[in-house]
Formats: C-alpha cells, structure tokens, sequence
C-alpha cells in the first residue's frame, strides 16, 4: 500500500511539471519526460533540479557528474554529523572555533543575543544598552550587521557610520537609509563585524560589495584537505553583498589549478542566465583574468579545512584581501547552483571522500534523508 501512495504522489507532480515544461513539441515533451524518469531511477534528481539546471541541454559529463540533493543528503549526513552542524551555521560559534584554529575571519565587535542575560562582558549583550557599551568601548564607527543563522547575504546590514546617544545609537546604512539601534535589535541573535576591505583586483569586479570565491573542499582520513571545486560570487553596482538567492548578481568558474576566470555569466534567476565577458556594472574584464596570489590563497583554504574536521565537506566563502584569505562563511550544507557555474559537477569529490570515512567506519545518521526516496532508491543511487 505505502509502495503505491508513493507511485501515485510521484506522478500526481510529475505530469502538471511536464505539461508546464517550455519545450517546442510535444515529442520534446515526451523525451524530456523519459529523461528525466531515467535520471530520476539514477540518481534521484528532482524536477525543480532537472528545470533549473536545464538537463535537457546538458552533456553526458555533466549529467553524470552532477550531485542532486538526494544523493548529497546521504554524503554530508556522514561528513557533516547534525551534532556538529550548529559549528558552522550559527555565525558567532563559527567566529569562536575558526578564531582558536588559527584560521581568518573578520573582527567580531560583538553578539546580540536577547535570551537571558549576561553580565559585563566585552564581546556578547542582551539588551541594546549592553550592545551600545561594547561598540562604544571599542571605538566602533563602522560595521557589518547580521542574523547569526541566515546565508545568502539575507539580512546583512552594512553600517557606514555611527552616532552613540546616551542609551542608543543611530546607525547610516551603506546606502543612505537609517535607524535606532533599538529598532534593529529583536527576537533574533546578531553580530556585529568589521568592514572588510577586499583587494584592489576583487574590488574592480563591483566595488559596493566583497565578491568571495566558494571553495568547495573535503577532508580525508589521512588528514589531506582538497579543493574540488572554486567560483565567485559578484554583486551589481550599488548592491553591497555579492549574492542576491533568486538572482540579480553575476557568477564565474575559477579553473582550481590555474586560478583563471571563466564562463563569467549574468544571473537573474534561472534560465534567465546570459553568458558575458565584462562585468555588466563596472565594465571589467572577467574571462581570462588570472587571479593575483592563487596558489598561496588555494594553500590558505586547505589548511582552513584542515583545521575544521568536523565538517569534512565544506562551502567556503572567502574574501580576498591584502593580508590573503578572510571567511565570511562556511557551509556544512549548501545549495547546488555552483555545478551551473563551473560547468560541471562534484559529485565524484564528494562521493570519494564519503567512501574513504565511510571505509574508516565512519557512521551514519539518516537524519536527513528525503521522505520522497525510499531508503532502498536511495541505497541503489549511491552505490553507483
């Protein structure tokens, strides 16, 4: 009986999709939807995945090698146990952890979190006369504001100037709006960080924003750290993060040996996506650049990984500045808009490190695992 709710609801979506599906005929249609049953037997790809990424269109390297969200629940389900997942989602513990591993981040000015109530401390507050003292204490003119637990650039503040008041402030945003610092503080936890001043190549790409590189990198048992894959993420002009979710930045493939940009494209959301040279805004070259300090960056990420074992499959989002590599973020699960990006997937990294703890007797959770696969599909899809 559950065997044939489950065929029903898998058809039930799967028909208003194909009738909706922008083919030219409907023979297309009918061979998109062969394909994609095919591709959905093998490797558990959705139908949102298939449209998004354009399947239809795509080559058999790609289609092959590229990591769905299924077959990825499997993998960082045991790379990335859910006891550690708070390491790296909640913003200020990963402030705390990166900060004692030697690795870079920005400055932390300090954590609004409004349960509870600490006492005299020089980095966390609960109320906005707490948060007042410790900026003021610090001689904070400028700074970056942000939900503890959003991604995406959702939710960022960037403050350009401060002017304190006796139990409050008034905060300049970057782009001309204000606000009491009362009015900013809520329900949720924040943090308050330095600006952070990009370098002079990557501030050319769109100077109102800091365009990171996503290095994408795992961790074996052996203690080698690879990077499997890199791209970057541009704003537009007059937008100060470098990713707008549904679209509205523009995104290059960084080759990871050469450290040269390619297939710079303008997105806007998907299959609203055009491939261009020069950045639209400021009008810089993008294909073909090489970037300044590759190999020593590359070095920098790897010992980042290193030094973060908890998380063996890591989304890294890096600024580049003068003094080198500065974390934004890391991701112990991400999104997989950046296969797009580079043209090809990354599954066979992921899935090299999963086999090697796995082998180590690394064990799973299946906390994550989807409720439209049965465990058996599942199984099946990541046994190929």
């Amino acid at each position: 009986m559950h065997s044939v709710k489950r065929f029903l609801a898998f058809w039930y979506r799967l028909i208003p999709w194909i009738i909706r599906y922008p083919a030219k005929s409907f023979g297309q249609k009918v061979k998109i939807l062969f394909d994609y049953i095919h591709l959905y037997r093998t490797k558990g790809l959705t139908c949102d995945e298939y449209y998004d990424y354009e399947f239809e269109k795509r080559g058999e390297e790609f289609r092959k090698d590229f990591l769905g969200i299924h077959e990825q629940r499997v993998y960082l389900d045991l790379l990335n146990p859910v006891k550690y997942c708070g390491l790296s989602r909640n913003k200020f513990l990963a402030h705390k952890i990166l900060e004692n591993t030697g690795v870079r981040k920005s400055e932390l000015y300090c954590y609004y979190q409004p349960e509870g109530r600490v006492f005299d401390s020089n980095e966390i507050a609960t109320n906005v006369v707490d948060v007042c003292r410790i900026l003021k204490q610090k001689g904070v003119k400028q700074c970056v504001i942000k939900d503890t637990e959003n991604s995406h650039g959702e939710g960022v503040m960037v403050v350009k100037s401060i002017e304190y008041q006796d139990e409050d402030c008034k905060l300049n945003y970057f782009d001309g709006n204000s606000a009491k610092l009362s009015e900013v503080l809520g329900k949720h936890p924040l943090i308050f960080e330095a600006l952070i001043k990009q370098t002079e190549q990557f501030a050319s790409f769109n100077s109102s924003s800091v365009n990171t590189v996503r290095f994408m990198t795992v961790l074996h048992p052996n203690g080698e750290a690879k990077v499997i894959a890199t791209f970057i993420k541009i704003g537009r002009a007059g937008s100060c993060v470098d990713n707008a979710g549904a679209g509205g930045n523009v995104d290059v493939c960084v080759d990871v040996e050469s450290g040269e940009i390619k297939y710079a494209i303008q997105y806007d959301g998907w299959r609203k996506i055009s491939e261009i040279e020069k950045h639209p805004d400021s009008g810089t070259q993008l294909n073909g650049v090489i970037l300044d300090n590759w190999e020593q960056i590359k070095a920098e990420v790897v010992r980042f990984q290193q030094a973060m074992p908890w998380c063996k499959a890591a989304g890294w989002d890096i600024a580049i500045t003068d003094d080198g590599p500065l974390v934004i973020e890391v991701n112990d699960f991400w999104d997989r808009t950046g296969q797009y990006f580079i043209r090809r997937g990354w599954r066979n990294g992921i899935r090299d490190c999963y086999k090697a703890w796995k082998k180590e007797g690394l064990s799973h959770i299946d906390w994550r695992q989807t409720q439209r696969l049965s465990n058996t599909h599942l199984k099946r899809i990541t046994k190929k």
